[in-house]
């Protein structure tokens, strides 16, 4: 039944990617998951879910108001991704190589079909693991939300200390030849545009200029390196297809330079980094703390426990 009416709402409002929206559809699929649950247990999920709420509702406004900082950054991304590609795209940056190459403006294709939906998996992924995390294993779910709130505070916080723009802004400004923004694009093949005008409305509304880091990307690889160690070895190719597929739809649709990307995936590495020594301090703490509590424990055992001599006299 949640997975029907799902579906319905998607094609006629399009995906849930308001916070308190999407995780009121969360908390509806982890009551159906466990309807038998007493109320207390699905009560619990809100308690947990409250502070990503609040991130993400601070996320989004404060992006939207973060472009009026100062001026946004726009050649230094454009000369980085001349230097790296410059030389095999004929002295332009990847997206205008790679719409030259593979825009048709007379008929959508079939990647873009496909690079649209891996576009809006961003909406969901993170998050619709985050809620299967918390419906299996706990725990897991605590190290991966800590993982998300990090890499979403540094986005955030980068994005009014450095305030860039994509290709598609550039292009508008005329810093770049004249460039599409493709990334809703192939949504029309299927005429379903009822679906990604939450998204669109989104696009318009967010912070133009919060290019650096890429966080679509960034996030994918956040559930990418959260599972390798986790899954057999064989599947970790596949699912490192996840970041670069979303890598080709960004850099290509126009909404960002392979510059973000990279620097996304760095924040990512510094995110683990960074929590996971904040993880391992953390459980030595706890552990040292435990064992002071057991010393004590035994010293108050061998103080209250007798000696063998104790209340004894010796018999003249």
């Amino acid at each position: 039944m949640w997975s029907l009416l799902f579906v319905v709402c998607f094609l006629a409002f399009g995906l849930p990617t308001d916070p308190g929206y999407a995780v009121i559809w969360l908390w509806a699929l982890a009551v159906a998951w466990r309807i038998d649950q007493p109320v207390r247990s699905h009560l619990r999920f809100a308690r947990d879910w409250l502070p990503v709420v609040a991130l993400l509702t601070v996320y989004n406004i404060s992006r939207g108001y973060a472009d009026g900082v100062r001026e946004p950054h726009v050649t230094e991304l454009i000369n980085a991704d001349l230097a790296m590609f410059g030389w095999a795209t004929g002295g332009t940056v990847p997206t205008a190589w790679l719409q030259e190459n593979l825009y048709d403006p007379t008929r959508v294709q079939w990647w873009e079909v496909a690079i649209t939906y891996v576009y809006f998996s961003h909406f969901v992924v993170a998050l619709g693991v985050a809620a299967v995390l918390w419906l299996t294993a706990r725990p897991q779910w605590a190290a991966f939300m800590r993982r998300f709130f990090v890499l979403s505070l540094s986005g955030l916080i980068t994005y009014f200390l450095y305030p860039a723009a994509p290709p598609w802004w550039a292009a508008e400004h005329g810093f770049l030849e004249p460039l599409e923004r493709l990334s809703l694009r192939g949504g029309e093949e299927f005429g379903m545009h009822g679906a990604f005008s939450v998204i669109r409305l989104g696009q318009l509304a967010s912070n133009p200029v919060a290019a650096i880091p890429s966080l679509h990307t960034a996030f994918a690889l956040l559930v990418v390196l959260f599972f390798v160690t986790r899954i057999r070895k064989r599947y970790s190719a596949i699912l490192l297809l996840y970041p670069l597929a979303m890598t080709f739809t960004l850099v290509y649709s126009g909404e960002h330079y392979v510059i973000d990307v990279l620097v996304g995936w760095a924040y990512v590495l510094g995110t683990f980094a960074i929590v996971g020594l904040a993880e391992r301090w953390w459980r030595q703490r706890r552990l040292a703390s435990k064992a002071g509590d057991t010393d004590d424990d035994s010293m108050c055992d061998n103080l209250a426990e007798p000696s063998p001599t104790a209340g004894s006299r010796t018999e003249t």
